[in-house]
């Protein structure tokens, strides 16, 4: 297949996903994955299982009968050996299994979207102008989950969560071709960001919605979506009374997968200079260090 076959087929796609109807098609996945009937379960668990070689044995419940939907199957708990955390304390875990997609430093207001293509960081953050100045200087890292991956997510470091902010929007694909082509892409889909504290800083996590992706829930408020809410951002401030995680303990989970940006303010700490885009990354692993003068002693 020629290169301009393939260019016409990825716009091809990118159209067709601004013509359907994303959040009916979305809401629909959801009913159809939480469904408990017992031969459309089995079937959408074995035929997923097969499709994407998934490695049962890493699960905590490897029996695939035993999932009473498809939901709890994707969303399914590893064994806690299979994800160790890197243990210097300095280390800023990767809250996922997935690929980087872009990874470097926050500049001018701006993030790197795709090659050529940057976005306003204000605009991901769903206007808040105050915090988008406070990490502006910073580092990020966008984190691309494919439908194999485990879809939990977990804290890079021990911390409270202080507010939580839900922007509605478009559900794009969220893969590469579609990064590629839709600017602006990941302050146009539909996300949270969850804004938290550690020791050593303020810390934020954005969870990106993504096409088919029926819900994004925390463990300290439960499902966030669906209903997929139309209108204006909102907003929830968690207060001293949220309860302290622990470093790597989970932060909450994509119902179908997406995209988690993870976001630090200046002088905080900084990637490991041997990471790149389209590289693997593991929940566990370290993907930075925290500067040496920040405290690590726990929330």
């Amino acid at each position: 297949m020629t290169q301009a076959s393939l260019d016409l087929r990825a716009r091809l796609f990118v159209a067709l996903q601004q013509l359907i109807p994303q959040h009916a098609l979305s809401h629909l996945m959801h009913r159809v994955a939480k469904s408990r009937h017992p031969l459309l379960k089995t079937l959408l668990i074995r035929a997923f299982a097969r499709l994407y070689r998934i490695e049962m044995r890493e699960a905590l419940e490897p029996d695939l009968g035993a999932y009473p939907h498809f939901n709890a199957f994707f969303t399914r708990a590893l064994r806690p050996e299979a994800r160790p955390l890197d243990p210097d304390s300095r280390a800023i875990l990767c809250p996922v299994d997935g690929a980087i997609s872009q990874i470097g430093a926050i500049e001018a207001g701006t993030l790197i979207q795709a090659k050529g293509q940057r976005y306003r960081l204000v605009d991901l953050l769903g206007g808040d102008t105050q915090h988008a100045s406070a990490l502006d200087g910073g580092r990020f890292a966008t984190l691309y989950l494919s439908p194999r991956d485990y879809h939990r997510i977990h804290l890079p470091l021990a911390a409270r969560p202080r507010a939580m902010t839900h922007v509605p929007g478009r559900l794009f694909s969220v893969n590469a071709t579609t990064t590629a082509l839709v600017p602006g892409l990941f302050a146009r889909n539909e996300r949270l960001v969850a804004q938290l504290d550690t020791d050593a800083g303020p810390m934020t996590l954005v969870l990106v919605g993504a096409i088919f992706v029926g819900g994004i829930e925390t463990v300290w408020d439960g499902v966030i979506t669906p209903p997929h809410r139309p209108g204006a951002a909102r907003h929830w401030t968690l207060g001293k009374d949220a309860r302290p995680l622990g470093r790597g303990a989970e932060l909450g989970r994509f119902n179908l997968g997406s995209t988690v940006i993870l976001l630090f303010p200046p002088g905080m700490m900084e990637w490991h200079a041997t990471l790149a885009p389209g590289q693997p990354v593991r929940l566990g692993q370290a993907l930075g260090l925290l500067r040496e003068n920040t405290s690590t002693s726990g929330v």
